[in-house]
């Protein structure tokens, strides 16, 4: 089973979200990162940038394939984890802590799981 922390929310596309104080920190599930494989390349919006709630902002390369990465929220990019551009394999290593990117004017959410609702999503898909 999945590491699905209790004090996230979560959307159905496996990203994770953590919202403190209007800023909403995204970052990709430990099943996303499980189903990828070996991470070995993240393409990451700039600050400044829009995204839009349901629509991709990132891209992933991993061993397997290459994922978009969708945006649960409809806001403006104000940090981007420049880390990870040169240490994409954090994000395998752990996922809650390697952020991707973080969120503020928020105007849009799509619908946000708790840790029980995303596991239920988990669940059906590991069949």
């Amino acid at each position: 089973m999945s590491n699905i922390p209790a004090n996230l929310k979560y959307s159905k596309s496996h990203e994770w979200v953590l919202e403190e104080d209007g800023v909403f920190t995204i970052g990709l599930t430990d099943y996303a990162q499980d189903a990828l494989g070996d991470i070995v390349f993240i393409n990451l919006p700039e600050e400044g940038d829009s995204v839009t709630a349901g629509e991709a902002f990132s891209d992933v390369e991993s061993v397997k394939a290459v994922s978009d990465v969708f945006s649960p929220v409809t806001g403006t990019v104000t940090a981007v984890n420049e880390a990870l551009l040169d240490d994409p394999a954090q994000v395998n290593e752990a996922p809650y802590e390697a952020w991707l990117i973080k969120v503020s004017e928020v105007s849009d959410t799509e619908e946000l799981l708790d840790a029980d609702g995303y596991a239920a999503v988990v669940a059906a898909e590991e069949g």
